[in-house]
């Protein structure tokens, strides 16, 4: 498991977490269905020498090397993901690209802090202020959760269970792709990024990068622990 942040990638599966690769500003970061391939934007760190923003670059080797894909120097996508379609991705306009070089423009009413999707889904998340936008055909058109609650992070464990946490920290689960949620548990300290993997039924494994260091939850939010305890 992997986990992005402002001071790069990390491996977070193992008991002490590994810096992989270069330390760049990771704004957006997700998933590609084959292993080890994962889309990544932001800025470049003192270490890497592609453009500033970096577009939409692409790892094959788990986040070692880098490649460059498409709009270096002139996007910083602070929302990025894949589904089952292609990329749908957010650096002041909402975009949606099948090969992740050619891109067409989405117009929407909302601003995402980020977007979730899975690559075995066309499902995709926006977490915005009004709530949670929802689309079922990956990013092409968009529908409001009216019942969802206002959270800041949002990830898919799995093709339906998703995770949020919202910016007081309390953590919602969903079972059916983001359409109804239930509050689990709460994080302490302030959230900086999330993933999750697919647990027990109903309980994914949630890992989330604090103000206070790296947490880790085996039991869908309930509760969080230390990822480097025993």
């Amino acid at each position: 498991m992997l986990l992005a942040t402002h001071d790069g990638l990390y491996d977070v599966s193992k008991k002490q977490a590994v810096k992989v690769g270069p330390a760049n500003d990771l704004m957006g970061f997700s998933a590609a269905m084959d292993q080890g391939v994962f889309y990544a934007s932001g800025h470049p760190g003192q270490d890497f020498s592609l453009p500033g923003p970096l577009g939409l670059i692409k790892t094959r080797d788990g986040g070692k090397t880098w490649e460059q894909l498409s709009r270096q120097g002139e996007s910083d996508f602070h929302a990025l993901t894949t589904t089952k379609s292609g990329i749908v991705a957010f650096d002041g306009t909402l975009r949606t690209s099948t090969d992740g070089i050619t891109w067409k423009t989405i117009a929407v009413g909302f601003i995402p802090a980020v977007l979730a999707g899975n690559p075995y889904s066309d499902t995709v998340l926006a977490t915005t202020r009004e709530g949670v936008q929802r689309s079922t055909d990956g990013g092409a058109t968009w529908a409001l959760e009216k019942s969802s609650p206002i959270i800041q992070f949002a990830a898919f464990a799995s093709a339906k269970e998703a995770v949020g946490v919202a910016s007081d920290g309390n953590v919602h689960f969903s079972a059916d792709g983001g359409t109804t949620w239930k509050r689990t548990g709460k994080i302490s300290g302030v959230v900086q990024a999330l993933a999750a993997t697919e647990g027990a039924e109903g309980k994914p494994w949630i890992w989330a990068a604090t103000s206070t260091g790296l947490v880790v939850s085996t039991d869908g939010g309930a509760t969080f622990r230390p990822s480097d305890a025993d």
